[in-house]
């Protein structure tokens, strides 16, 4: 049997990383040049032209036109931070190149920090992982299926258990049938509104969207799809059910990770937990470029303060 290419890839190594960006010079030198690829552009005037002015271990770039100083952190996702930058690419670098995803006390050993600095830039990560999430929209052949995270150990499970979180995963297949594109959403409840208002976010007009025979799902047609619905059933021959193979398998291994990973999430927090499989999941073909990638975004996301960040999770 041949090896699957994309889970076999190398991806970026301890070594290549930190050939790439083992030093504080080498990440602020990295992240310039995705902020601003075109050369330095003042934030305030637009002006190009400027100079370096540094401030202890802090290098500014002074605007020629309007003197306006700037660092290359200011107005982004890494503002405020007194974590060097090479603690940032050391987070983004677990964060992107796990599998199971990595939590806060686990990041917290690695990194050498404190569990609260952490779980801080895990999150605000994470909060830029959402925020992409959020532009980006299935198409085509998509299986759809109702799933709960978190809520007691005990007593009723299923629809209807108490203390969990409901949300929706989509998967997008290729015309033969493999799994390409994945969204994880939550939602309030499993409600024709709430399914109305997903499909107008996450799918193109015209997708074909298959799922199990829970009503609400009929309106993802209101959003221009169109929708087949296949009774299951219940227990594990429902979870066998072909038509639903890929998304059954990508719910399966996502619980199984967040289990094994953090063993529970707060309920308010759901959302970026949820975001980052997702964001792995859909850049998976390509692991040595998740980080520049992540870290672009990075650099167009607002400042997420701490008050914020520890409320729930937030759109811009």
């Amino acid at each position: 049997m041949s090896r699957n290419k994309v889970q076999f890839q190398k991806g970026l190594s301890e070594s290549g990383f930190d050939a790439a960006y083992g030093s504080e010079e080498q990440c602020h030198a990295a992240l310039v040049a995705w902020r601003w690829p075109e050369g330095f552009e003042c934030p305030d005037c637009g002006g190009k032209a400027h100079c370096i002015v540094k401030r202890r271990a802090r290098k500014l770039f002074q605007c020629d036109a309007c003197r306006k100083q700037t660092s290359v952190r200011a107005g982004t996702i890494f503002a405020s931070s007194k974590l060097p930058l090479r603690v940032w690419f050391k987070a983004m670098y677990h964060l992107t190149q796990s599998k199971q995803g990595i939590s806060g006390l686990e990041l917290s050993r690695r990194l050498g920090i404190t569990y609260n600095a952490a779980w801080k830039l895990k999150h605000k990560l994470a909060q830029v992982m959402l925020e992409r999430n959020a532009k980006k929209r299935l198409k085509g052949n998509v299986q759809m299926d109702d799933a709960y995270l978190g809520g007691e150990r005990e007593g009723s499970v299923g629809r209807g258990a108490e203390g969990k979180t409901p949300f929706v995963a989509a998967v997008e297949t290729t015309d033969d049938g493999k799994p390409h594109k994945i969204i994880l959403r939550r939602v309030k409840a499993f409600s024709k509104a709430e399914l109305r208002k997903l499909a107008g976010a996450a799918l193109e007009s015209g997708a074909e969207v298959v799922s199990d025979g829970l009503n609400c799902f009929a309106a993802v047609t209101d959003a221009g799809c169109t929708h087949t619905a296949i009774v299951t059933g219940s227990g594990k021959k429902a979870v066998k059910t072909p038509a639903f193979k890929w998304v059954n398998t990508a719910l399966g291994n996502i619980k199984a990770a967040i289990v094994g990973t953090y063993r529970a999430v707060d309920e308010k927090h759901v959302p970026r937990y949820l975001a980052e499989f997702e964001y792995r999941f859909n850049r998976r073909y390509d692991l040595v470029n998740m980080i520049p990638r992540l870290a672009v975004i990075a650099t167009t996301t607002t400042p997420m303060p701490y008050r914020l960040l520890k409320l729930a999770d937030f759109q811009a």
